[in-house]
């Protein structure tokens, strides 16, 4: 048994942590707190929360609709407890009911914006995703700025095969932060599995704006090489075309094989067969 003040601060550091940690939060819970939770003064409500999700993450619905109560006692009106009531109801799979509250507090409340990302997260859940999508959009348009929302927005729009939209999508990310490696990795991997010249010239673009950014981006490095083998057998590129391309992939996976040699990960001999049998394409996977 582990004494409440300890508890307490093994609690807090995982609040300030930004750590779940529910397994570790539910024994805390049962072995320290439950009976003693008035001790803890003001901090009880915060732990209540805390107590309350990991119980979610880790199906012991009893002790989430005690934390629940305790905490409805306290902030009958709270949009923040209703939103925890409606988390319950989704560990529950009752996601009917969760959307229908979700519901509710948008209509109370239109400019709260994770009321709004967790109906989404419901919707997918539910495999929704034509419906998740109509939601998101409908958020990116009073939540511009939100790049997670974007970035979401892009994964969903792959999941129904648009490629075409998943790009725009990263093309907004890349406005809002242009210099983030991954953004500009990502864009070209959606152009590359797109395909066409049009697709392959914007994804070797992106390809190399992002090793610029990040030298040893390997899925970039690789990415390139790929796409300049693709250019450099498309019928539409000419001699020097191809000539140009080709000294592009000798050079990325040159650059390729002198990051592993350096890391002392693979020999010589076999870089190239474990590259291409562990990374393959770079055709997005759906599953």
């Amino acid at each position: 048994m582990v004494h409440l003040s300890e508890a307490q601060e093994k609690l807090k550091k995982y609040r300030e942590d930004n750590e779940r940690k529910s397994k570790e939060v539910l024994e805390l819970w049962d072995s320290s707190v439950k009976h003693k939770i008035k001790q803890l003064g003001n901090d009880r409500y915060l732990v209540l929360e805390q107590v309350l999700i990991a119980a979610c993450d880790c199906n012991r619905i009893d002790v989430a609709k005690v934390c629940l109560q305790m905490l409805l006692n306290k902030f009958p009106e709270s949009l923040r407890v209703r939103r925890l009531a409606i988390t319950i109801l989704e560990a529950e799979e009752k996601y009917d009911e969760a959307l229908e509250a979700l519901d509710q507090l948008i209509k109370a409340d239109e400019t709260n914006a994770q009321t709004r990302r967790h109906k989404v997260a419901i919707l997918k859940a539910k495999c929704q995703i034509s419906e998740a999508i109509k939601e998101l959009v409908e958020y990116l348009k009073k939540f511009m700025v939100d790049q997670e929302g974007w970035q979401e927005l892009s994964n969903l729009y792959l999941l129904e095969g648009e490629y075409a939209k998943s790009a725009y999508c990263m093309e907004e990310m890349i406005l809002h932060n242009s210099q983030n490696h991954l953004y500009h990795q990502r864009h070209a991997d959606i152009r590359y599995t797109q395909g066409g010249i049009d697709n392959l010239e914007l994804a070797r673009a992106h390809y190399s704006y992002a090793i610029l950014l990040n030298p040893n981006n390997i899925r970039a490095l690789y990415g390139l090489y790929l796409t300049a083998r693709s250019l450099m057998s498309s019928q539409k590129s000419n001699q020097t075309k191809k000539a140009t391309f080709k000294k592009i992939a000798t050079l990325s996976l040159k650059r390729v094989e002198h990051i592993y040699s350096e890391k002392k990960q693979l020999n010589k001999k076999n870089q190239l067969y474990v590259l291409e049998t562990l990374m393959g394409s770079l055709h997005l996977s759906l599953n």
